[in-house]
């Protein structure tokens, strides 16, 4: 459940296993693996091949430097299964904050172990390859909307998880649930994880065609917003858009297990839970090539590699936010400006808490404050623009693409889903 939803207000959804792979992007420079995007159902034969992004991103050539080492993440979700053979060995003590049976290993649908794999599984197996597979994950276990409409659970089980995660040994948060409706206690217990110096993630939801209700965490100032793109680039059309998307990755056909009793993946058309996973796996990535950085300088080198093309920097785009994950642009060849250790580049103000020891260095990048400023700059791709069929030319891994910015969106009920 969200933070501080009542049974009455049900709460967050999984934001990750819906979508269309429609490609409104024209690719100039072959990106595209032909995925076909189905409805998840047949067992996938082969997870990894369809692990399209991988490649482009230049994984391999990242875990030569970097595997993610050193770094934990916290995934709040519906639970990790410790067990699979990609997760062996992977998967620390967490929480549970569900209030019922079971505990933080119990998943009760497969979409947290799904998204664990995709920041931290080694492939062993032919399981998913996470993109940072020398991080670790502690999971903290919270509730959809099915599961509380089948068990007495803890209304407060968001808010609990997110100061557990916190207090935990985490640097980064990942959170691909959310909900339309903010909390006072969530919103505490995120601006708590920022004065801890924690880099919180969550999804900014998968039903752009039909509400693109702004979605919780995700809208939290204090959050980094997660929008989805197609194999393409372009911005899928299910990930929602807005002032909370601060950020763009990989979403769409990405394979998940298909259930709670984990015998095989099933494809996927993908959501923002996959996007967010994968860019949480970006930050851990960085964060252990910097460990001496704080969550700050981190995520403003990941805003200042962002491919976006021809965009003046500090120009944020409705669907892609600062644009796409490029970690490999700093891992391998050291681009990026890490800015200032204590001063947020969500918020633009000093924060307390550092997760690393860094000393002061170059600014922060000057950056509208997008979810207090965005209605007054220019947002490529807005759809109070002319341009949302424009191209704009997007350096993706190293592969150039032509982006048309495509609507898409997830949106969450109170209920509670998985993006």
């Amino acid at each position: 459940m969200t933070a501080g939803m009542s049974q009455t207000r049900k709460r967050r959804v999984p934001l990750g296993l819906r979508g269309h792979l429609l490609g409104t992007m024209a690719v100039a420079a072959a990106w595209s693996v032909g995925f076909a995007g189905a409805a998840p159902s047949a067992v996938a034969a082969d997870a990894q091949s369809k692990q399209w992004y991988l490649e482009p991103m230049h994984a391999e050539e990242m875990w030569k430097t970097t595997t993610g080492e050193g770094i934990k993440v916290a995934v709040i979700d519906t639970g990790v299964n410790p067990s699979t053979p990609s997760l062996k060995g992977q998967v620390l003590k967490g929480l549970d904050a569900t209030g019922a049976e079971g505990d933080e290993t119990d998943d009760y649908n497969g979409h947290g172990t799904t998204m664990a794999e995709l920041i931290a599984g080694t492939g062993e197996g032919g399981g998913l390859r996470g993109l940072a597979p020398g991080a670790k994950i502690i999971p903290m276990r919270i509730t959809n909307t099915e599961f509380q409409n089948a068990h007495s659970v803890n209304p407060h089980d968001s808010e609990d998880a997110i100061r557990a995660a916190a207090d935990s040994d985490a640097q980064i948060i990942s959170m691909s649930f959310g909900s339309d409706f903010p909390g006072r206690e969530e919103r505490e217990a995120v601006e708590y994880a920022e004065s801890k110096g924690k880099l919180f993630f969550a999804a900014v939801g998968n039903l752009a065609e039909t509400k693109n209700k702004d979605q919780y965490p995700a809208a939290y100032p204090q959050v980094v917003g997660v929008a989805a793109t197609d194999s393409s680039g372009k911005a899928s059309t299910y990930s929602q858009h807005g002032k909370t998307v601060d950020i763009a990755a990989p979403g769409d056909g990405i394979p998940a297990w298909c259930d709670s009793k984990f015998q095989g993946y099933c494809d996927s058309e993908g959501g923002t839970s996959q996007a967010t996973a994968i860019t949480s796996a970006a930050a851990a990535l960085i964060w252990s090539a910097h460990p001496d950085w704080t969550a700050n300088q981190v995520l403003n080198v990941l805003f200042d590699t962002a491919g976006r093309g021809d965009w003046e920097k500090g120009t944020l785009s409705n669907y892609l936010g600062h644009g796409i994950i490029r970690p490999a642009v700093n891992i391998l060849k050291g681009t990026g400006t890490p800015g200032a250790p204590d001063i947020s580049p969500l918020t633009k103000e000093k924060t307390s808490g550092s997760a690393g020891s860094a000393a002061p260095s170059a600014p922060a990048s000057s950056q509208p404050d997008k979810k207090e400023k965005a209605d007054g700059a220019a947002l490529a791709g807005s759809g109070t623009e002319k341009n949302d069929d424009s191209q704009l030319g997007l350096i993706l891994g190293g592969v150039a693409v032509v982006l048309v910015l495509g609507g898409g969106a997830f949106a969450l009920v109170r209920k509670r889903r998985a993006a």
